[in-house]
């Protein structure tokens, strides 16, 4: 080794023969990769992680997505969450590769591997809404908050699985199947984002995407024991998402922890006012630019009053309601033990279920979806109505949603239920802003689900309690705070989840919150059979997924609903 090593002219004045000389050079440059490309370990990774690893030239950026795709190619087949990867992914690492080679280390998210929701327009991708009537769907143009994502270095690994076009929260469709709950393969991930839940909670990769209607970002997050933020209307731009409804919808990301979520909320929402999203236009300017990454460690959790909604559990014990009203309790004895002042808030407006009224989609999804389906940066063989999804026999209906699908047919904001709605909405409003007024409230705490999350086959996503945010349109982060008792369904438990809810605009405080309680209770677990160490693969090119549909409930028809 030491002659394959020598110069050309080596000092016993032999000439070296040329062909021993390129050979040494290329053993020279295999020995360097290798030495620079040693292995990732993407198991609870974080973006700081990703970076450290970079900086330190302990590996490549090609070195960490594939460690990625690694544990998807094994693991996903378990839990279906995944609807497709990025062809370009290995290429785009590659390109980053190149410029760390020059020392430019720029990025927040620099090889940050991310997965998105099968709703956000990306290049090179199709956006399907997990329907098999979209399938074709294919876009010319990233949404902005994707362009945002790119622009600051992240690689985008695929689509995940979301609940048919976002519109209910057990996360099956035609065109993915069935997710299964990492924690317990007999329940459901939640939803709609339930794919990208159940990929972050697996570690698919570092952080996901994902869309809020009425409960759909923050539901997965309770479910899989994992964090999330639904940012007040109009902080990021909804351009190029596939739509439900302009009032209620939302995006943003799903994360392990609120220092990633943190960073990936700053990035999200650094697109600014976009006209072609008027909800953006009405951002005041002292909350865009918001680095929501500072002062995450600053002050304490004593001297917070925070308002408790009471009328968001449900006080009857049962095997699905007494795990949620414990870890509550439990979460709730924590608080005051550090400092929190806790208000028990009793009005009767506080009622998910009374005020699930005032939801508008029914009203709104037909002329958002054809508003969307129209786009020019929208190309492939396709639908390009609501109408035309609706007949083509190609997508996947529970029991709940005939309703609201059937009616979303024919209603329309010129309907005078719709002004009703948006008047109940105003009024829901105004008693938020009472509520924190009056009690001098920093937030108000609740259950995300009154229940744990439902089994694989239930008519719906039950006792959720997302839809106050949703229709005021003020901010939430979502955190763990316990688990069920373990079982031989759930080894560790079934995860819980709690919303910190804030006036507009507070998602800088919420995350103060959300990160000191967090820090002071830790309640991450990896989920047990994902606990594992893959070896990472030397892909040459992408691997394939297979989305498993064969595993839908007989009672979810596929097919031309019934009028």
């Amino acid at each position: 080794m030491r002659f394959l090593l020598s110069a050309p002219n080596s000092l016993l004045g032999a000439r070296v023969p040329m062909i021993v000389w390129m050979l040494s050079a290329v053993f020279l440059q295999a020995s360097t990769i290798h030495a620079h490309d040693s292995t990732f370990e993407p198991l609870e990774s974080t973006i700081h992680d990703v970076r450290v690893a970079l900086v330190s030239k302990s590996t490549t950026c090609r070195t960490v997505v594939s460690s990625f795709l690694s544990r998807i190619e094994k693991l996903n087949p378990t839990i279906n969450a995944i609807v497709s990867l990025n062809p370009d992914a290995l290429s785009a690492a590659d390109e980053l590769d190149k410029k760390i080679a020059t020392g430019d280390l720029a990025g927040k998210l620099l090889c940050v591997p991310i997965l998105l929701k099968n709703n956000y327009d990306a290049v090179g991708m199709n956006t399907t809404g997990s329907c098999a009537a979209l399938a074709g769907n294919r876009p010319i143009v990233d949404t902005p908050s994707v362009k945002a994502l790119k622009k600051e270095g992240a690689v985008i690994l695929g689509k995940t699985n979301l609940h048919e076009m976002a519109l209910e929260g057990l996360t099956v469709s035609s065109l993915g199947g069935q997710t299964i709950n990492p924690y317990d393969r007999t329940r459901t991930p939640g939803g709609s984002s339930g794919g990208t839940g159940a990929a972050i909670a697996t570690s698919f990769a570092v952080f996901g995407t994902g869309t809020d209607a009425v409960n759909s970002l923050r539901s997965p997050a309770s479910a899989n024991n994992l964090v999330s933020v639904r940012p007040t209307r109009g902080l990021i731009s909804r351009v190029g998402i596939m739509p439900i409804s302009f009032t209620q919808d939302s995006i943003g990301p799903i994360a392990r922890n609120v220092q990633d979520l943190a960073v990936a909320l700053t990035v999200m929402a650094s697109v600014g006012a976009d006209e072609a999203d008027n909800a953006t236009l009405l951002v005041p300017p002292e909350a865009r630019g918001v680095d929501y990454t500072r002062g995450l460690d600053d002050g304490s959790l004593n001297g917070l009053r925070i308002g408790l909604l009471d009328g968001f559990w449900n006080h009857t014990i049962s095997n699905e309601t007494t795990p949620v009203i414990d870890a509550l309790a439990s979460t709730i004895t924590f608080l005051k033990s550090q400092g929190v002042k806790i208000i028990n808030v009793t009005d009767s407006i506080y009622n998910a279920s009374a005020i699930a009224q005032f939801d508008v989609q029914q009203y709104e999804f037909k002329e958002s979806l054809n508003d969307y389906l129209s786009s020019p940066n929208l190309t492939g063989n396709r639908p390009t109505t609501w109408d035309q999804v609706y007949e083509s026999g190609k997508f996947l209906v529970i029991p709940a949603q005939y309703s609201v699908i059937n009616n979303s047919r024919v209603r329309s904001p010129a309907d005078p239920g719709y002004t009703t709605a948006k008047q109940g909405i105003d009024r829901l409003k105004a008693a938020v802003n009472r509520t924190f007024a009056n009690n001098k409230l920093d937030a108000v705490i609740y259950p995300e689900q009154k229940n744990l999350v439902v089994k694989i086959g239930s008519p719906s996503q039950a006792g959720r309690n997302g839809i106050l945010a949703a229709l005021t349109g003020v901010p939430v982060v979502t955190v763990p705070v316990g688990f069920s008792q373990p079982s031989l369904d759930a080894l560790s438990g079934i995860p819980i989840g709690m919303e910190i809810l804030g006036l507009p605009f507070s998602e800088k405080k919420l995350l103060n919150i959300a990160n000191h309680f967090s820090r002071l209770r830790p309640l991450r677990k990896t989920p047990a059979f994902a606990n594992v160490t893959i070896p990472s693969k030397p892909y040459v090119s992408v691997p394939t997924v297979h989305p498993d549909t064969s595993n839908i409930s007989p009672t979810y028809p596929l097919g031309v609903l019934y009028k």
